[in-house]
């Protein structure tokens, strides 16, 4: 049997008993439930760490299945990551390409991240799962999912967005009966500039999710809880702030699993458990740009970059690197090859050869991707400054990061399936990103039109 065929056998049981006959795709199951959270950089490695004190994510691998490790779209950044999650295909065929891209137009960076720009129907190119559950008649909920701003086929939902977005682009009706309820929704947008803000934001998510559950009895829920992301980029992976915050997030999905128990669907209730990526210890950061302009493709205009060539688009641990002039564009791309392959710290130099492993698309099929990907040693995570003479800086403290290239233990993501017809202590080997949205799809009886999408990612993995 191929790992592929049992793979999905393992996946098979999650549907089956003690729910009797399994469910035919196209046949929606408007009495079934599936709650999707993210927990933003919570890595799989610290369900094994004694140090991670986190005894409900532990009794819910115990009583239900889990991964021994998720492996994430490239790069392993939190736009891309929950739009692979959602759509059950790689960044190449979703859209989402990073968390900013560049504009070969104008030459300036374009962000992604906290939606400025567009709406999920701008950015996402293909359907989403709660597109799917909408259209076959299913209620659908979301909690700062990435890349959902003015989503129509949300019947309830709060973009992961600052500011007054929730005013702007927040179901209002839902709002009120959280205001209501006593709960703080017009805090979010102040929390969201907040340093220690995150923690005040998963209490509220989950909270908030638990007035949807036992209120509307959506058929599929997801949220995306921040904090140990923010602490981690701040503080580095296993360091003593990363594991409070691991321990402070179980506290959450403690509230989400008690909130279940209190919901009218509670027996019939799956529960999944993600994390979008991995993290990595940073002490050192790669200046790819110093290089750029010392080959004399990058001219400095005041504190900034002014006229360009070329140019490097930091991921954390990988980055998009663009070359601009056209009529040199083949001669500027193996001339940086070449060179950046030189450059302390970088694992690998991927041209568009390679891209379709990575699960990219090429310039040709998207003009917002990057001529070239760069992706970096652990350790070491890419700036975008063109200042100054090093191209590798050392920093004065330890951080953290991810983008890096994903099949690497410390970039596993986690995933734990809870809830019935799932057989306790199943183990479901290493799976991929791209494997969520259609195991959701089996339990509310729908079907993606988009198959699972296996080249997310066979890439290098790293050194």
């Amino acid at each position: 049997m191929s790992m592929l065929v049992r793979r999905l056998s393992v996946w098979a049981v999650l549907v089956l008993a003690p729910m009797a006959m399994p469910i035919a795709h196209g046949a929606p199951q408007p009495d079934r439930c599936v709650v999707l959270v993210s927990i933003d950089g919570l890595a799989n490695f610290y369900l094994d760490d004694p140090k991670a004190d986190m005894p409900t994510m532990r009794r819910l691998a115990r009583e239900g299945a889990r991964a021994r490790g998720m492996i994430c779209c490239f790069p392993t950044v939190t736009w891309p990551s929950h739009t692979t999650m959602a759509t059950g295909v790689a960044p190449a065929r979703h859209g989402v390409l990073g968390n900013s891209y560049l504009d070969r137009q104008t030459g300036n960076p374009v962000t992604l991240l906290c939606d400025p720009v567009y709406d999920k129907d701008q950015v996402v190119k293909c359907p989403t799962i709660y597109d799917v559950a909408q259209a076959a008649g299913l209620k659908t909920a979301a909690i700062c999912w990435p890349a959902t701003r003015n989503a129509p086929t949300l019947d309830w939902t709060v973009p992961d967005m600052p500011g007054d977005a929730w005013a702007r682009w927040g179901t209002q009706s839902w709002l009120a009966e959280l205001r209501a309820a006593g709960l703080p929704v017009d805090s979010q947008g102040i929390w969201c500039v907040q340093p220690t803000g995150g923690a005040e934001r998963d209490w509220l998510y989950t909270r908030m999710a638990a007035q949807m559950l036992k209120k509307h009895s959506p058929n599929l829920l997801m949220i995306h809880l921040v904090e140990p992301d923010h602490v981690q980029h701040r503080a580095g992976p296993r360091s003593p702030d990363a594991y409070w915050c691991a321990s402070y997030a179980d506290d959450r999905v403690r509230d989400l699993v008690e909130a279940i128990a209190r919901s009218p669907r509670a027996s019939k209730t799956t529960l999944i458990v993600c994390s979008d990526h991995g993290f990595f210890p940073v002490r050192n950061t790669i200046q790819p740009n110093v290089l750029l302009r010392q080959l004399g493709l990058i001219e400095l205009s005041g504190s900034g970059v002014g006229k360009k060539s070329a140019y490097c688009l930091s991921q954390g641990g990988a980055c998009a690197v663009y070359v601009l002039d056209d009529a040199r564009r083949a001669e500027i791309t193996s001339k940086l090859h070449e060179a950046l392959a030189a450059v302390e710290g970088v694992a690998a130099v991927l041209g568009p050869e390679q891209f379709a492993a990575l699960g990219q698309p090429t310039p040709e099929q998207d003009p917002r991707a990057p001529d070239l990907w760069l992706a970096a040693r652990r350790d070491y995570s890419f700036g975008e400054s063109a200042a100054g003479d090093k191209t590798v800086v050392r920093l004065a403290a330890l951080t953290g990061t991810h983008g890096y290239l994903p099949d690497q233990p410390d970039m596993l993501a986690m995933c734990i399936v809870w809830g019935p017809g799932i057989r306790p202590g199943t183990d479901l080997g290493k799976i991929r990103e791209t494997e969520i949205a259609g195991k959701i799809a089996g339990i509310l009886g729908l079907e993606l039109p988009v198959r699972w999408d296996r080249s997310c990612p066979a890439v290098p993995s790293g050194k």
